[in-house]
């Protein structure tokens, strides 16, 4: 891949990860968050929501990053390796947790779930494999 195709890729990344943060707004009420938390210990609940909060956070703070600044993280750099190796490391483990963490029982059966894991299934693999191959770009292609 060229580097204007993974620049390309990268802001792509970047508009999916604007997009999660829009989606976050929109999970708890869905999910039900504040009722199933009224059930649990208010530090358990205070830890979950300061942790949720910071998710978002950082997904756009990466968003922020891939959109502005896709051609600096293809710049080889210890930085930018150290930054792609990690991205591509965090991403590939959140699809293994799509298929090994999360129970079936969460999603078969109901079309909308079935259809949100597959599609997210998807999705981590596109953006581990985006990242995987900046990383190699900046790794092995100077």
């Amino acid at each position: 891949m060229t580097p204007d195709q993974l620049i390309v890729h990268l802001r792509l990344v970047g508009v999916f990860m604007a997009a999660l943060v829009v989606l976050n707004l929109f999970v708890p009420r869905h999910l039900r968050w504040r009722e199933d938390l009224q059930r649990i210990q208010l530090v358990n609940r205070q830890i979950f929501e300061v942790h949720a909060i910071f998710i978002v956070l950082v997904l756009g703070m990466f968003a922020v990053l891939l959109l502005s600044s896709s051609e600096a993280l293809l710049e080889p750099s210890r930085l930018s390796r150290l930054l792609l190796g990690g991205l591509t490391i965090f991403w590939g483990l959140r699809l293994l947790a799509q298929w090994f963490y999360y129970s079936p029982a969460t999603w078969r059966g109901d079309r909308l779930r079935t259809l949100a894991h597959y599609g997210f299934s998807a999705a981590w693999i596109y953006v581990t494999a985006v990242f995987a191959a900046a990383f190699g770009h900046v790794t092995f292609l100077r």
